[in-house]
């Protein structure tokens, strides 16, 4: 679809892993912080921050359907360049938030910025990739993702000792960075071939039952993969005791994530096929849910948190690679949007269901119930997606000599 030269794909890519940083800096900059500073400095409702939240992401996931449809429609740069204005302007007013109404817009805001580039970036990176190097280079945007996961708290950290509306700018002014680079290296993306309107992408990917079955079977995983941020500091918080135990989760998964993303991948695909690493991410995932029903101390949990972050370097890029094979090249941007729906039902059904049952475990005197439950879902979700696609898989010719991106 894009007639690129080799030089031409390398420079779009850098730009992609460079600006991909960026965005993951600025987000984990501020979002974080935001009930630091509204619930622990100004006292505000705890309540009415996590619906801050909860809107943000909604927003964030179930509008991404839009940015991936007129990124067919308009182009997948064009859609990225305005998302992340969009977020920037969101973030930069949060730097004056200082009433309910105007945090609440200002996060919905810069919710909807990234609902535009969501989307069209996803569908951007198949359209640029070779299937060759697919898996491998979605290995390396998970390093430079969980680098500026790592990083944006740090300097949030440190900004907010001279104000929150500090961290707001600076995180703004990354998504500005991150535009300016976008503008400069990433060529004009067809993330579609040919004309496509936005009703006759949807009707392409609802008729597409395959792939709507694989995204609906995917909700599992996502399921999992939130209980890193729910579950997991719960248990450090009780079995530690102390709150600071929480960060040590997060150290754990961040640090093998830039250690060991790459080097994971490459084993993998050596030997598995993406679909096989996908479910064998997954089953190590629900190993280290379940084991933390069996954990009585804080270094057996880090142990089930290394079990389960190793799952996860195996599932996401897997899955990244087999949402792109699937999604037709006809509205790659319609099939991205529809693929985001994933996230936001299984994270939300998890964020939900993850507190749910841990209460319910709590009064109940069943402790390992969340974890238990959670170790199934995973375990059902990967069973079934190798049931129904293993076959495909087992029968696709092998693929071709990995060449260096």
């Amino acid at each position: 679809m894009n007639d690129l030269s080799d030089a031409q794909r390398q420079r779009a890519l850098l730009s992609v892993l460079i600006s991909n940083f960026l965005m993951w800096a600025g987000f984990f900059m501020v979002v974080p912080l935001i009930s630091v500073h509204y619930v622990d400095g100004l006292g505000w409702a705890a309540a009415g921050i996590g619906l801050v939240l909860a809107v943000r992401q909604l927003v964030q996931q179930g509008f991404s359907l839009i940015g991936g449809v007129l990124g067919d429609r308009f182009g997948a740069r064009g859609m990225i360049l305005l998302g992340l204005l969009v977020r920037a302007l969101g973030f930069g007013a949060m730097a004056f938030a200082d009433n309910y109404a105007l945090l609440m817009a200002s996060a919905a805001l810069a919710a909807f910025g990234g609902a535009l580039f969501e989307a069209p970036k996803s569908a951007a990176v198949a359209a640029l990739t070779q299937p060759r190097d697919r898996q491998r280079f979605y290995a390396a945007l998970g390093v430079s993702s969980n680098l500026g996961m790592s990083l944006g708290p740090l300097v949030g950290s440190l900004l907010l000792g001279v104000g929150f509306a500090n961290v707001a700018l600076v995180s703004a002014a990354c998504y500005v960075l991150s535009c300016g680079l976008v503008a400069t290296m990433l060529p004009p993306v067809r993330i579609s071939s040919g004309t496509v309107g936005t009703r006759s992408g949807m009707q392409l990917v609802l008729r597409d039952r395959p792939f709507l079955l694989f995204i609906a079977l995917l909700t599992g995983y996502w399921f999992m993969w939130v209980q890193l941020s729910l579950s997991f500091p719960l248990a450090a918080k009780e079995l530690s005791g102390a709150a600071s135990a929480v960060s040590l989760v997060f150290a754990v998964n961040s640090g093998l994530a830039l250690l060991l993303q790459v080097p994971v991948t490459r084993v993998a695909e050596r030997f598995l096929r993406p679909l096989q690493s996908l479910c064998l991410g997954m089953l190590l995932m629900s190993a280290g849910l379940g084991g933390v029903a069996l954990s009585h101390s804080l270094a057996a949990l880090v142990a089930c948190v290394v079990l389960f972050s190793l799952g996860a370097l195996l599932a996401s890029p897997s899955q990244q690679t087999l949402t792109a094979d699937l999604a037709k090249p006809e509205a790659m941007g319609a099939f991205f949007g529809v693929a985001a729906l994933s996230l936001a039902v299984g994270g939300s059904l998890g964020n939900y269901a993850g507190g749910a049952l841990h209460d319910l475990g709590s009064r109940s005197g069943l402790p390992a119930l969340p974890w238990l439950a959670s170790a199934l879902i995973g375990v059902v979700s990967a069973a079934a997606l190798y049931a129904r696609f293993g076959r495909a898989a087992r029968s696709a010719p092998e693929r071709p000599t990995h060449q260096k991106v």
